[in-house]
């Protein structure tokens, strides 16, 4: 199997490349990513790129077709990827996360690719009251970067028919250890305040519910929408990837960090206006339809994972909210020092 691997230099890809190496015999990997982050390794014993047979370097806008000859499919993770940043490039979220994305699908299904894995999210559900979320419940996306999620499904779907078996999977909040490891998540920033301060801030009252799953268990749902049988699911297939025992409230995150990393304090901002992203996610239809590609790290493995990676870095920044460990601001600094402009685009 060839696959083109989008937004292959970020957080997931280096586990996916690992993950498809050992899972698939005869797997040949290529990558095409902007390198916006490729600079941002943390503790990686070698460049995770090695792990590909090719890296092709461009942005996304202009994606050339001739890449996907012979291309037996796509996963396609490459996107502008969290809230602040949608907030301080709206447009250009739009443009590179829902316009690009379905750009590429045609052009996939156009050149006979068999398979599009999308990476989309889980808080296209944003604020849902009452039980968990399950694939056809109403959807309430609630920022750029959800909207674009759930734009690029439906673009997905008008593919039905191209002989391209589509699967998007509705990611939980990532979380976990990463050879470019992001600190703009919730659990791994928690670990990180652990560490640095031995403080943990929660900025909201700690109520709200988040699903995670961990980033080793990401690329295993990678691997299985790859792999699929298009029979079960059908061929244009959106799915909630995750399990039911990571929903979590966020002061539980907290307090299960603190317990991890003794001599910790939690504080809970009890005044806070509620938090508008709260969901819990049902994951019965991926729990039916890929029993063997079940997420297998627990909430405690996890932080223990992301603690000993960051000991192992000699990690201790009070102030890692404005270091490279936060995607916002690697882009504010290229954008400040001349290297991007403001569309992102390599000056």
């Amino acid at each position: 199997m060839k696959v083109l691997i989008t937004g292959n230099t970020g957080y997931i890809g280096p586990l996916v490349y690992r993950h498809l190496r050992k899972a698939i015999p005869g797997v040949s990997m290529a990558g095409y990513d902007s390198g916006f982050f490729a600079h941002c390794l943390t503790g990686a014993p070698r460049f995770p790129e090695t792990f590909a047979d090719a890296q092709y370097w461009g942005d996304v806008r202009d994606f050339p077709e001739s890449l996907l000859e012979g291309v037996d499919a796509v996963v396609h993770l490459a996107a502008v990827s969290n809230d602040p940043m949608g907030v301080r490039f709206e447009k250009v979220t739009e443009a590179i996360n829902f316009e690009s994305s379905a750009a590429i699908a045609r052009k996939a299904a156009k050149c006979g690719v068999k398979r599009f894995v999308f990476a989309s999210s889980c808080s296209m559900y944003g604020y849902a009251e009452g039980g968990p979320r399950k694939e056809d419940d109403e959807l309430n996306p609630l920022t750029a970067y959800s909207r674009s999620k759930v734009a690029t499904e439906k673009a997905l779907v008008g593919l039905a028919g191209s002989g391209m078996v589509t699967t998007s999977l509705r990611f939980s909040t990532a979380c976990g250890w990463s050879d470019r490891i992001r600190l703009d998540l919730v659990l791994n920033d928690f670990v990180a305040c652990a560490i640095a301060s031995k403080e943990i801030t929660v900025l909201s009252d700690g109520t709200p519910w988040r699903p995670l799953i961990d980033v080793k268990d990401m690329a295993r749902a990678i691997e299985w929408g790859l792999t699929r049988d298009p029979k079960k699911g059908g061929e244009n297939l959106a799915v909630n990837v995750g399990s039911s025992e990571w929903n979590y409230q966020v002061r539980d995150l907290a307090e299960a960090v603190a317990r991890a990393v003794p001599g910790t304090s939690v504080s809970i901002n009890k005044d806070a206006p509620p938090d508008k992203r709260s969901y819990r996610v049902d994951f019965s239809l991926y729990e039916k339809l890929a029993p063997r590609h079940q997420p297998q790290v627990d909430l405690n493995q996890a932080i223990r994972e992301i603690l000993a990676g960051l000991q192992t870095m000699n990690f201790s920044d009070p102030n890692f909210r404005a270091s490279q460990f936060m995607r916002l601001k690697v882009l504010e600094k290229h954008i400040a020092e001349m290297r991007l402009n403001e569309q992102l685009r390599w000056v």
